[in-house]
């Protein structure tokens, strides 16, 4: 891919909110950025201005996805409800919407083809839906603890979701059976003052050929309480279930890796966002440290990449999405 050189990276657009930002993403033509904030909605920003148009979720909303077509956007929230919207309606109204969980709904998913949703919750359960009217075609059980996240994985087959033990589970799609387990031990601790464990799959992705499985969150946690630890990103082959490597900060960051994507020109990046503030970090495949970090304006909370592979969106605590280019203008 063209002008991409990560040591160029800088914020080419940023807007300022009225509220912090819980999560974002690029819609697939990249024209739009959708956010969750903690003001209870959504809202779709139209990066290359200042124009915002407000998805009433009414909750914090973590969970969000793109119909292939571009033309639909799910939204899951902290109410367990799941929501269908137009995407690029003037004034977007739902389109229709469930109660998917007991409690928050952590993460949403759709399928290459458009034709299945999958969601994950903490009530411990994965789900899965039919697109196109919103009926229930499965409920996976497996997990026994909140689950954060949820993806398809390329092939359309399989589904793997991730929880707060650091457990990944591989779902056969038609069968609903779960394939394999797999553990992270690194993501996850038990604290036994905080009396609870701290972790999890904060962020999932498969690259391109999905061939590889990336998860990010937090090591080497020193105080469960206060969530002080180290951001890393652990790397799977998706065929052996090998781990295979785990990456990680030069500096002993202070922070969670909140979110993790593969770039087509095949190296990883990865977001912390905690006391040590907000960095873009860059891994070559076989890197254990970063080859390259951004320090961004803020603590981080999400990220996501375009489509066009020259963009990243970052949410802020501080009431900022920002739109940074990897490579000069």
């Amino acid at each position: 891919m063209t002008n991409i050189d990560v040591t160029k990276t800088h914020v080419a657009k940023e807007l300022k909110h009225d509220s912090p930002i819980i999560s974002c993403r690029f819609d697939p033509s990249g024209k739009y950025v959708f956010f969750g904030a903690q003001d209870f909605k959504v809202w779709r920003w139209e990066w290359n201005g200042d124009a915002k148009v407000e998805l009433n979720h009414n909750a914090w909303v973590r969970g969000i996805a793109f119909h292939p077509n571009g033309e639909a956007v799910l939204t899951a929230g902290y109410d367990g409800r799941l929501v269908w919207w137009p995407a690029t309606a003037e004034k977007p109204e739902p389109i229709r919407e469930t109660q998917a969980h007991d409690g928050w709904a952590r993460a949403v998913a759709i399928s290459p083809d458009g034709s299945l949703v999958a969601t994950a919750g903490n009530d411990h359960k994965v789900k899965l839906w039919n697109f196109a009217d919103g009926s229930l075609i499965k409920e996976l059980a497996g997990h026994d603890c909140h689950v954060y996240n949820v993806l398809f994985h390329p092939d359309g087959k399989s589904i793997v979701s991730g929880d707060l033990k650091a457990n990944l589970i591989q779902w056969n799609i038609e069968s609903g059976e779960q394939v394999r387990k797999m553990t992270a031990e690194s993501l996850c601790k038990y604290d036994s003052t905080f009396r609870a464990d701290i972790g999890g799959f904060r962020g999932l992705a498969f690259d391109r050929t999905g061939k590889r499985l990336a998860g990010s969150g937090i090591t080497e946690v020193t105080n469960a309480f206060a969530g002080i630890g180290n951001p890393a990103v652990v790397v799977y082959d998706w065929e052996s279930g090998e781990l295979k490597l785990q990456h990680e900060s030069k500096g002993k960051l202070k922070g969670v890796g909140w979110g993790v994507v593969f770039h087509p020109d095949d190296f990883v990046i990865g977001i912390s966002g905690g006391g040590g503030g907000g960095f873009l970090l860059f891994w070559k495949p076989d890197g254990k440290e970063e080859f390259h970090q951004v320090n961004l304006k803020n603590n981080a909370r999400d990220l996501d990449l375009a489509a066009d592979g020259l963009h990243v969106v970052t949410g802020h605590y501080d009431r900022h999405v920002r739109v940074s280019k990897l490579g000069v203008d």
